[in-house]
């Protein structure tokens, strides 16, 4: 994977098409932006990584976990402007892009 290809987690593509807004630039974009595999064993690490913060009192939603999970296991680094992603990143090991 190149730095600048852009993939998609697998949730990311459902969350964003189940919003309201569809518009053919979306669509566009998902045609264009491959989807990141689901490794083998990550339902496994993603419900450790949940576990994880749930038991430090964390946030930790599923779809969230999912997302970060996925980036975790392809070495990608998400893009977002949620600040609940910060616990992924500090106990387990999600790249957040600068």
């Amino acid at each position: 994977m190149r730095a600048q290809d852009l993939w998609l987690p697998p949730p990311v593509k459902t969350e964003l098409l189940s919003g309201r807004s569809r518009g053919t630039d979306l669509v566009a974009l998902f045609d264009a932006a491959p989807l990141l595999e689901i490794a083998p064993g990550f339902w496994d690490r993603a419900g450790d990584a949940r576990r994880l913060l749930l038991s430090k009192g964390l946030k930790a939603r599923l779809a969230d976990t999912l997302i970060a999970q996925c980036c975790i296991d392809a070495g990608a680094s998400l893009i977002t402007s949620d600040a609940d992603f910060r616990h992924f990143e500090r106990w387990c090991g999600l790249k957040l892009a600068a």
